[in-house]
């Protein structure tokens, strides 16, 4: 086997917007070794992202978030020793990570230092800084291989020409974040509002959504007139042609959630939505994405998993006047 031609193990567990963020590091190490065999192992949820990319050859699923996590881990296990990896790269920073990679028997494993054990255990290990884009922070996993500087995935979709004058709207978030008591976007009749008063100002509004977002759509059809925007809910069928939906628009609104990542790294002038959650640990400098936040300088803002694990019951971060959404995508169409 050559230098460039290596079989390599990338685990990363998280939602889809974690493996979109994760990509520049497996494009890093893929542009490194060139004929190399790319596998990625992540949770069933995540599966998606190798529907926008041809970086990835193969995934392996385990679903750790489930009751069965050890199990799954184990399987997992069987499945690496069968392949037989030259190369592991994990950015999990659980102490727990180092043992489960030197289990691996995989040669050479890189993971971020979470002390005594992974420097002893790890061929390499990479300071975890979280206080920085998510994106640069796995990107600290490729610098022991590759000199190659940071750049937003590259997504393998046919990008199509923009509509003009037009914006597409995505108000949902993942029904698994809800439930686990995270609410990250303001409330379905707010959503209507805001098409509401994108449609009085001439503008061509799109309504898009996945599975997830089907009450969220049900309610914004029954205060808006439909003949005032295109509802494309449904019509989308996988991730790929949400990508070159998104690619087709002059702007985009979302939440936070896997398409704002989609939107950033093809470029598409975006606002996003925040309010627990840190924009700048989601949205890269001097990229085309806008945070919209709340003026009421919640003490604790943001609080989402540093400070805790689900959303206070007052949401006062996620209090943003619709006239305030409205005038900042408004200055998108003034420039």
């Amino acid at each position: 086997m050559t230098e460039k031609s290596k079989k390599i193990l990338f685990i990363n567990f998280g939602g889809l917007g974690d493996e979109i963020l994760f990509l520049p590091t497996i494009q890093a190490i893929k542009n490194q070794f060139t004929n190399s065999h790319i596998t990625l192992a992540l949770e069933t949820r995540a599966k998606g992202v190798q529907q926008i990319t041809d970086t990835i050859d193969e995934v392996l699923i385990a679903d750790i978030k489930g009751k069965n996590k050890y199990f799954e881990l184990l399987k997992l296990l069987f499945k690496i020793w069968k392949s037989k990896y030259n190369i592991v790269i994990s950015s999990g920073s659980n102490k727990f990570i180092s043992i489960f990679l030197f289990l691996t028997l995989i040669k050479e494993k890189y993971g971020y230092n979470t002390g005594k054990l992974s420097q002893l255990l790890l061929t390499k290990t990479v300071e975890l800084n979280k206080n920085q884009f998510a994106g640069l922070m796995y990107y600290e996993l490729a610098k022991p291989l590759t000199n190659k500087e940071f750049e937003l995935a590259n997504l393998s979709i046919q990008k199509k020409p923009s509509i003009p004058n037009s914006i597409l709207i995505h108000p949902g978030v993942s029904k698994l974040s809800v439930k686990n008591g995270m609410i990250k976007t303001i409330s379905a009749n707010q959503w209507a509002e805001i098409i509401e008063k994108l449609t009085e100002m001439n503008k061509e509004v799109f309504l898009i959504g996945g599975p997830d977002d089907k009450d969220v759509i049900e309610i914004i059809e029954k205060k808006v007139d439909k003949n005032k925007y295109k509802n494309l809910f449904g019509t989308t069928k996988n991730l790929k042609e949400l990508a070159e939906l998104i690619s087709e628009m002059e702007c985009f609104l979302c939440s936070d959630s896997a398409p704002l990542h989609i939107a950033t790294a093809l470029g598409v002038k975006t606002f996003a939505i925040f309010g627990s959650t840190d924009d700048k640990k989601l949205i890269p400098e001097n990229s085309n994405t806008t945070a919209i936040k709340s003026n009421n300088n919640c003490p604790l803002q943001p609080c989402l998993w540093e400070k805790r694990q689900t959303t206070c019951k007052e949401l006062h971060c996620l209090q943003i006047p619709t006239d305030k959404i409205i005038k900042t995508i408004e200055a998108c169409y003034n420039k």
